[in-house]
């Protein structure tokens, strides 16, 4: 898939899936704004109730009283004109007039006459009945004396004639914190629209809270799939990109199986016309010595093929070790016997330093003296043109250690991640001669962890390569 074709699919994708949070969060706005709402109505339902109740009692012979005791040290001259109005009917005009007198000599007098036991009643019984059993705070506003004069069933400014009496409630539990009182939406003028003496005001200190606690369960499920939903966008993205990546490499081991078939193929083709050639066919040294070309080049394909089933053998887990008692030392020495022409071919250094006094291990001979050559070979083929390449075995807790240095073009840190996967070959710069499918390193590292061994890398670029391999003593069953 094109480079071009996965950016611009991620970008799609992304963009749809802010759209989709986006989206939701304006769902649950709407929604918390909605049930604001719905709270708002049922706050002005509860508190009318409370005011019709308040103005109700206002029409009472004890309200009357309440107020002539309360007035009688300023007013003693209206105490008569007062009781006479108190033993007529209730209902008829002249209770009017008696509510305009009052209102007349005293704009207050509703307000200090309230109850303040029965206000508490009206206002928590009234928001139950609406459903409402938030914690509030309440108060109410005196329009003459410019200030709130009664807090949650207590009087808050000390008033004439206002001393503490025993309707008092002192069971009202919401606590002296009237922060956000002054700016409460919820407010209701008392007794009379028109010219009020003062209004009841309802405050929520946890109102926010609330709300957005309904929509909780949602706005937490949204989230989950959300994040579902990204996670399995990530992770299908990380697919892709690795999924090129393998193709990349898959591309590049065709290109380089092709090379290498190609060679051995045409020199096989070349031998065989020569055989045929009248000039040859007669000539038994000759005969030979091509049929000799063709045999060795036919073993090298051979090997190359066998290379690939192993490693699909490997893959598969289709493969068991025969497990024997291996000299580490030995297999060192053998390999670098091998590997030393090549290197003193280019003027360079292969130096082993035997320190291991228990070379033993429990392994594979064949795969372990494998897992040496592959190394080697590395080291060999990515060193610079006088290589010097040192490999020692040292004695470690629990096994032996073997070390592959050398002082080739090294690796960088994003190439040390991949060097063990299947195909991956490292970027060689200028150099066209290094040839291979990129399975050795994967091989190793499928042999080292059957031997439940070890290898780590340490290099840097431009700098050389160093190999890091362990082997335990014994395998574990």
């Amino acid at each position: 898939m094109n480079k071009k074709v996965i950016w611009a699919i991620i970008i799609l994708m992304s963009t749809a899936l802010i759209g989709i949070a986006v989206t939701q969060f304006v769902w649950i706005k709407a929604q918390v704004s909605l049930d604001e709402s719905n709270f708002d109505d049922r706050v002005f339902t509860a508190m009318n109730n409370v005011k019709a109740s308040l103005k109700e009692d206002a029409s009472t012979k004890d309200f009357v009283d309440k107020w002539a005791v309360r007035k009688k040290s300023l007013f003693g001259q209206n105490i008569n004109f007062l009781n006479k109005y108190k033993s007529r009917d209730q209902n008829s005009l002249d209770n009017l007039k008696l509510e305009s007198l009052m209102h007349a000599i005293d704009p207050d007098y509703p307000l200090l006459s309230i109850n303040r036991k029965k206000l508490n009643s009206y206002i928590k019984s009234e928001l139950e009945d609406q459903g409402i059993h938030l914690k509030y705070d309440y108060a109410v506003y005196s329009n003459k004396e410019k200030e709130f004069i009664i807090r949650n069933g207590v009087f808050a400014v000390p008033l004439e004639g206002n001393a503490s009496s025993p309707d008092m409630d002192d069971s009202h539990t919401t606590g002296k914190d009237h922060k956000g009182m002054e700016n409460s939406p919820y407010k209701v003028k008392l007794f009379n629209d028109d010219e009020s003496p003062g209004y009841l005001k309802i405050f929520f200190p946890n109102k926010q809270s609330y709300l957005w606690a309904k929509v909780l369960p949602s706005m937490l499920t949204s989230l989950l799939f959300a994040s579902l939903i990204l996670m399995c966008f990530i992770y299908t993205i990380y697919v892709i990109f690795r999924q090129k990546k393998v193709s990349e490499m898959k591309t590049d081991f065709i290109n380089n199986m092709t090379h290498e078939f190609k060679t051995p193929i045409a020199t096989i083709s070349l031998a065989t016309d020569s055989i045929t050639n009248k000039s040859v066919i007669n000539s038994e040294e000759k005969v030979g010595r091509f049929a000799k070309i063709i045999k060795q080049e036919n073993k090298r394909m051979l090997n190359q093929v066998e290379k690939v089933l192993q490693m699909a053998r490997i893959d598969k887990k289709d493969f068991e070790l025969k497990l024997t008692s291996v000299n580490l030392n030995d297999v060192v020495s053998q390999a670098a016997t091998h590997s030393r022409l090549k290197v003193t071919k280019r003027n360079g250094i292969l130096e082993t330093k035997l320190r291991a006094n228990q070379p033993n291990v429990e392994g594979d001979l064949t795969h372990i003296s494998n897992i040496v050559h592959n190394l080697l070979d590395n080291a060999e083929k990515y060193s610079t043109d006088e290589p010097k390449i040192i490999i020692s075995t040292s004695n470690v807790k629990g096994g032996v250690e073997l070390s592959i240095k050398d002082n080739g073009i090294g690796m960088t840190k994003e190439s040390q991640k991949h060097i063990f996967d299947k195909f991956y070959r490292v970027h060689t710069g200028n150099r066209h001669d290094v040839k291979g499918f990129g399975l050795g390193l994967s091989y190793v590292k499928a042999l080292i962890s059957a031997h439940n061994g070890t290898i780590s890398v340490e290099s840097e670029l431009g700098k050389g390569s160093t190999f890091i391999l362990f082997f335990p003593f014994k395998q574990s069953d």
